[in-house]
């Protein structure tokens, strides 16, 4: 994944017509190995980015058809960033 902050706000106003303050926007590369958020503080954006040497980030299921944006709960969003195995996203 090689977006920086600009292509992946650019990718976020395509799909969502305006980054929203204080929301972020979770991206990851094909592979699950990489993630980067983009979050937007009221002010401008910024840009974080996590690899996992080992292993994949496991995302929680939704429908792949949908084109409602998926909402993480606190849980839902550690468990992902920790890359903490076996979650169920249910809960």
């Amino acid at each position: 994944m090689r977006a920086g902050s600009e292509r992946l706000l650019a990718r976020v106003v395509q799909v969502f017509g305006s980054a929203q303050a204080h929301h972020g926007y979770l991206f990851a590369n094909a592979r699950a190995t990489r993630i980067k958020l983009l979050v937007h503080d009221g002010f401008g954006v910024w840009c974080a980015s996590r690899r996992l040497n080992v292993g994949r980030f496991v995302w929680p299921q939704f429908d792949a058809h949908s084109t409602a944006p998926v909402t993480l709960t606190k849980q839902q969003f550690d468990a992902l960033v920790l890359g903490l195995p076996g979650r169920d996203w249910n809960k």
